[in-house]
């Protein structure tokens, strides 16, 4: 593990993720009950191999750990690690040989590049229960720091009581399109071409509402059967545009922005299928991506350390908590703000409503 890299200085601990400044990147990671946590910075080699520089971010201020790392910028790859209790039973399950996604991420590099099929090296528990000791940096995507989007053409401001809304799903509503270049099919500027951006406004549709495209990962029983989770409704990071939809790999963030443009240019507003009800880290049987490594109480409803599942997904985020409250909110306004989204739909919106009673246990 190398840790020839320069040492992080406090740095500030907001806004959260990572964010590019002159002469290098501020990171800010929630998780207040961790000892210590690690911005990874990765090195992927042509074969794909991975090498990290492990830096400890040195301050902590409200519960978010923070640094400022020099001579780094846009286009870095990293994860991070915490360290921290091994408490299953208050919902704790610190693992610093589980690399994890930054919640905040802007951009994930890929899917499960590794031999993923099974999971085994993304569980934070072994064989006895106890933590497990494999690492699972080779099986993770991985975060990448990122910029602000191109500034968005302004959206056409529709009248409610005038919209009509066309439900679409990114990579298959172009995906056989003879009007759509074959290279662009299935993409986000194939969404943005000409052909489909006429027939939208010709059958009379207003808003162009979207499944989910915010980063999916697919369950590992899907991925056991050689499958991908195809609608989106498995959330790996609530602030990356799907890579899966990009044109060119690497490129999701612009070409996000440049669809969202177009289809404003076109008199049509852009709505978001969002799924802030549950992650695609599945129960505590399952894998530890990102949230549960780094502050799962925070971010779940759970009952004796065991999620509650109120999703059927296996889990369930807990909207009442300031942590998740405060990254669905950071979302929103990120997807509103930067790219200039109309409007949202809420998948299982009733779930987000369950609350904390003055003891402890969960509304029911």
């Amino acid at each position: 593990m190398s840790t020839d890299h320069p040492t992080p200085s406090p740095g500030a601990y907001t806004p959260l993720g990572a964010v590019p400044q002159p002469g290098g990147v501020n990171f800010a990671v929630h998780a207040p009950r961790a000892t210590d946590v690690w911005v990874c910075l990765v090195d992927v080699a042509e074969d794909g191999t991975r090498q990290e520089r492990r830096l400890l971010l040195p301050a902590r201020t409200a519960g978010v750990h923070h640094g400022f790392v020099p001579g780094i910028g846009e286009g870095t790859r990293y994860c991070l690690r915490a360290a921290g209790p091994w408490d299953p039973g208050a919902g704790l399950r610190f693992n610093e040989y589980k690399a994890l996604i930054d919640p905040y991420a802007r951009r994930l590099d890929g899917g499960f590049p590794g031999d993923a099929a099974d999971g085994a090296a993304l569980l934070p528990y072994g064989e006895d229960g106890g933590p497990s000791d494999i690492d699972s940096l080779p099986d993770i995507p991985l975060s990448v720091v990122t910029g602000a989007p191109p500034a968005p053409e302004p959206g056409p401001g529709v009248p409610w009581d005038r919209t009509v809304i066309c439900e679409v799903h990114v990579g298959s509503y172009t995906a056989r399109h003879p009007g759509v270049p074959e290279e662009l099919r299935g993409t986000y500027l194939g969404l943005a071409q000409p052909a489909i951006l006429e027939h939208l406004r010709r059958i009379g549709v207003t808003a162009v509402e979207l499944l989910p495209v915010q980063a999916c990962l697919t369950e590992p029983g899907v991925r056991a059967r050689g499958m991908r989770n195809h609608w989106g409704y498995s959330t790996g990071a609530y602030f990356a545009p799907d890579p899966r939809y990009a044109a060119r790999p690497g490129h999701e963030v612009e070409e996000f922005s440049e669809m969202v443009s177009a289809l404003h240019s076109a008199g049509l507003e852009v709505l978001m299928d969002v799924v802030y009800n549950h992650t695609a880290e599945e129960s505590v049987a399952g894998p530890s991506l990102s949230w549960r490594g780094l502050d799962a109480p925070g971010y779940y409803l759970l009952e004796n350390g065991e999620d509650l599942d109120y999703t059927g997904c296996g889990n369930t985020i807990d909207c009442a908590s300031p942590a998740a409250l405060r990254m669905v909110l950071d979302s929103l306004r990120y997807f509103a703000g930067e790219f200039g989204v109309d409007g949202f739909r809420f998948d299982l919106a009733s779930v987000l409503g369950r609350g904390r009673t003055a003891t402890g246990p969960r509304a029911r």
